[in-house]
């Protein structure tokens, strides 16, 4: 067994976020952390990548409201991370080995080697090609959404990293048209140029009905919600009879004020076009995990699919201003962090 003698930091909070409006970063610190001696069956990861998505900001939140542990005053920042074994005392993950897990914001994670998952390099362009979010995409496109080759949807927030791919996976499996919304023209011909989408609108020029009504006059038969507030409202006047809406989420309530995460529902409209209205949550089951991990590498190979990501070279130190542009909207994609050596 090797010993790595490289210094380890933490991203801890330091204290609850008390609301949407205050930039994340203001609550988090960076600690030292001494790295002990391992016990039987451990090992210890030395982070290379690591994963930032919008949900973090709420669970700094003293109470989130969401279906997963809030962070905890004084603890590291759970989350998505790709890293190498820098020592080892298990057979089955040797020393060299690159593994993803849930430790999250940290240069160094120990723990039991089976909390520790082997990524199959060997199927994807590079190891941070696994950070993505694509599990809950796949879910909610495939399981709640039901899109078959007869649909026309509409995803918000569709540069995001669980929109880029619901999108994406979406036109995978045939659906007859897919469209996308997102804050600048940029990533408006992002989604059509680069991503494969049919065609895509910037929220920000208003009339968002309109727009919707210009890009599927027949009206849109599934909506894959992340946003939530005036799109969810346009998205009901603009749905087809029997419309199926899967909510994945409410990032205009998440990055600001005002209605975004309490649209108002048009009920009478809903009634008459028999809306479906589905929201679901991810919980990232076996099951769920086996069904994407089937369809990505596959997809990746095909060219059907391409993984939407920014990937910021940074510190540890620099990790939590990234929540910050984050919530912004300054990136598109999965936004992952490759961490220098620096604290």
């Amino acid at each position: 067994m090797t010993t790595d003698t490289t210094p380890a930091f933490d991203i801890v909070l330091e204290s609850h976020r008390p609301d949407r409006a205050a930039p994340p970063s203001r609550f988090l610190g960076v600690a030292p952390v001494p790295l002990g001696a391992l016990a039987a069956g451990q090992v210890r990861v030395r982070n290379d990548f690591i994963q930032l998505t919008a949900v973090m900001a709420d669970l700094m939140k003293k109470d989130p409201g969401l279906p997963m542990p809030s962070y905890e005053i004084g603890e590291p920042l759970w989350g998505g991370a790709v890293g190498t074994v820098v020592e080892s005392n298990a057979d089955n993950l040797p020393v060299g080995t690159v593994v993803t897990h849930m430790q999250g914001w940290r240069t160094h994670a120990t723990g039991d080697a089976g909390t520790f998952w082997p990524v199959p390099v060997e199927t994807l362009p590079r190891a941070e090609y696994a950070l993505n979010q694509g599990v809950t995409a796949y879910h909610g496109v495939v399981d709640v959404a039901r899109v078959t080759e007869n649909d026309t949807v509409f995803v918000s927030g569709a540069a995001g990293g669980v929109g880029s791919l619901a999108g994406q996976v979406a036109k995978a499996i045939g659906a007859k048209r897919v469209i996308g919304s997102a804050g600048t023209q940029q990533k408006v011909d992002y989604l059509v140029n680069e991503l494969g989408f049919d065609a895509a609108f910037n929220y920000r020029d208003g009339d968002l009905q309109g727009q919707l009504a210009r890009l599927a006059p027949k009206g849109i038969s599934v909506f894959f919600d992340t946003v939530g507030g005036d799109q969810f409202e346009a998205a009901v006047q603009a749905a087809a009879p029997g419309a199926r809406f899967a909510l994945c989420g409410a990032l205009a309530g998440q990055i600001g004020t005002g209605n975004g995460g309490r649209p108002r529902l048009d009920i009478m409209t809903s009634i008459v076009k028999q809306l479906q209205i589905l929201p679901f949550s991810t919980y990232h089951t076996p099951e769920q995990m086996a069904a994407w991990n089937e369809h990505y590498g596959l997809w990746l190979s095909q060219g059907k699919i391409v993984f939407s990501h920014t990937l910021l070279d940074l510190s540890i130190a620099d990790v939590p201003a990234a929540l910050d542009r984050l919530l912004a909207g300054e990136f598109r994609g999965n936004v992952i962090i490759r961490l220098n050596s620096q604290p």
